[in-house]
């Protein structure tokens, strides 16, 4: 069987594609402690769309990994996660903007941030930014303490060539970045290497 293409998304970029229904995609944080936000849009419908709500209502978790399903605004299954080297992401949080870099990196030259990069990759497939809804943040670690609620967003536990992998359960277009935020990632800028194929751990 052959392997898939690697495609690497640069530090601070972003990326969109077609996945088929029944394909396999392969996110991969070659470097280690680096974000990689991900959405999914019905490819015959873009208005039905990756739904946090709806995936945490009905995984009754906020920690998702192997065996959940990520669900659309409509309730339909949209991706599974079927290997998982981490076990630790994030759906609550929404895409880094030039709006969160002023607020909560007010020193730092602003950047457009991964909803910046997610609208430009989406553009040609006719997603506008508004869009974009909260994304699965993979590899990102948000721990929330049980007693206030209060969220805090560490460096992710992810180390070099750990992966995430997700089954399409219908046909989609998908936006994936290397996240742009210094916090996300442990404060240093990595790329993000994906593969749509075949996934040897799988066989």
């Amino acid at each position: 069987m052959q392997a898939p293409t690697i495609h690497e998304i640069p530090e601070r970029s972003g990326a969109a594609f077609r996945l088929a229904r029944g394909e396999i995609l392969t996110v991969i944080d070659p470097r280690g402690e680096q974000v990689a936000d991900l959405l999914a849009f019905a490819a015959d419908d873009l208005d039905e769309v990756i739904s946090s709500g709806r995936t945490l209502d009905y995984a009754e978790t906020i920690y998702l990994t192997t065996g959940h399903k990520l669900y659309s605004n409509r309730s339909q299954p949209m991706l599974e996660i079927v290997a998982d080297d981490v076990g630790r992401h994030d759906f609550l949080l929404t895409p880094c903007s030039y709006d969160t870099f002023h607020h909560f990196y007010p020193t730092l030259p602003p950047h457009r941030g991964c909803f910046g990069n997610l609208a430009a990759a989406l553009e040609p497939y006719g997603v506008m930014p508004d869009r974009i809804p909260t994304a699965f943040n993979c590899f990102m670690n948000v721990p929330i303490d049980a007693e206030t609620g209060k969220l805090r967003v560490l460096p992710p536990i992810s180390k070099a060539g750990d992966q995430i992998v997700f089954r399409a359960a219908m046909d989609l277009v998908i936006g994936l970045t290397a996240c742009s935020a210094p916090d996300s990632n442990g404060g240093t800028f990595k790329p993000i290497h994906y593969a749509i194929g075949p996934n040897p751990r799988l066989d």
